[in-house]
Formats: structure tokens, sequence, C-alpha cells
């Protein structure tokens, strides 16, 4: 979402889900400005360490921000301790930052997945800093009610990674159909321990077409 003068409406469907191997993170492409699609090629998964994304739903400008810092937080941390930050704690850092900033908060809300030596894992967390780790799925945004629709019906425990993106594909594509402030394409980043990996939007057409279409 892009900040303005205008009264913003709050659209985004942002969705986490952990497969048997890892972790796959996707959104949608809409930002808005009021009643004006403000930008169709929005930026709302970035990647902060090597095993590590986060995804953004809120204000353009403070989602940014919180990418920047935690970007500069990870690659820090890697450099003194010699090792890279685990999942939980970088949702920890992110927490404490945006509590710290109550008073002012940063208009986001954010997931942040990946793996590490403890396996697969996903934290949902707030503006005010409260943070959840999601066993299995997690969607944010005004579009999540109808992800959560779709993954709720058809997650189950033991999925390959090809089947993980079929999945989310599927349910930002549900929330694409029905949320006005969700629209125009679908980013994907499948995160493993050997990789991370964005899906291209050709690689979604060709391999993924049943989830997109359905």
């Amino acid at each position: 979402m892009i900040e303005g003068h205008q009264e913003p409406l709050k659209g985004t469907t942002t969705v986490g889900l952990v497969f048997e191997d890892g972790v796959v993170l996707a959104t949608e492409k809409r930002a808005t400005m009021g009643y004006l699609i403000a930008s169709k090629k929005a930026k709302k998964v970035y990647q902060i360490s090597d095993r590590i994304g986060m995804t953004t739903a809120g204000g353009v400008g403070d989602a940014q921000q919180m990418a920047r810092l935690m970007t500069v937080e990870c690659s820090l941390y890697n450099i003194r301790r010699g090792r890279p930050m685990t999942v939980a704690a970088a949702s920890t850092l992110l927490s404490n930052i945006l509590n710290n900033n109550r008073y002012y908060p940063f208009y986001v809300q954010l997931l942040v997945g990946g793996i590490d030596d403890s396996g697969p894992s996903v934290y949902s967390v707030d503006a005010l800093g409260g943070a959840t780790r999601e066993e299995e799925i997690v969607a944010t945004g005004s579009g999540s009610p109808m992800a959560y629709g779709v993954l709720e019906d058809r997650y189950r425990k033991g999925m390959t990674s090809d089947e993980a993106v079929a999945l989310a594909v599927r349910a930002v594509r549900a929330a694409i159909k029905r949320d006005a402030g969700s629209g125009e394409g679908i980013h994907v980043v499948v995160i493993t321990r050997d990789e991370y990996r964005e899906i291209s939007d050709e690689e979604i057409t060709e391999n993924f077409a049943a989830a997109t279409t359905a």
C-alpha cells in the first residue's frame, strides 16, 4: 500500500506455509492509494538473510524501512557471530524494533519465514511487535479470509515443494478474485536448506496453471 494524502484502502494478501523441506512465501503485487491502483508491480517479499524472507503488508515506506533494517541486522549478526541469524531470532528482533516504536508505529503487518538448524518455520509479526509462530499456514492482509479458506481446506503435512507452491498460488489467486485491494500478479518465494528461490511469472504460468485458473 502506498502512503499519501488520500485515505488509504488497506489491501494486500500475503501467505506463508511450511512444507516438508522448507517454506513458501507468496503475495500479490497490487499497491493502492485511496481508490487508485498506484502500482501493479509492488514488491512485497524481501530476502533479509540467506535463508530468511519477509513479506510485507501496510505502508510502503514503513515496509521498505523494515526490510532494509532487517537485512542490515541479519548481515551484521552473521559477521559478528560467524553464523546466520535463526528465523526465531530474526522475528524476535523485528518484534523488539516494532514494540520500541509503538508510540510512533510502523504501519506494517509482516511474515518472517525461512529455515535454520531447527527446521522450517514462519512467524507473524504485527505493528506493535506481537510475534507468533505459525506451525503450518498463515495469511495476512485484506484478502486473508479468502486465502485462509483455501489453505485450511487443502493444506496437509508432508507436502512437496511443488505442492506447496501450487497451494500458495491458489490461495493468493482466490484472494485476488474477491478482494479489491489484491491483484495484478503473484510473487512466490521458496526457501529450502539449499536455496532461496524466486519463482518466475513464466514458471508459475507453465507449471502451476491449474492453481492460477482454479
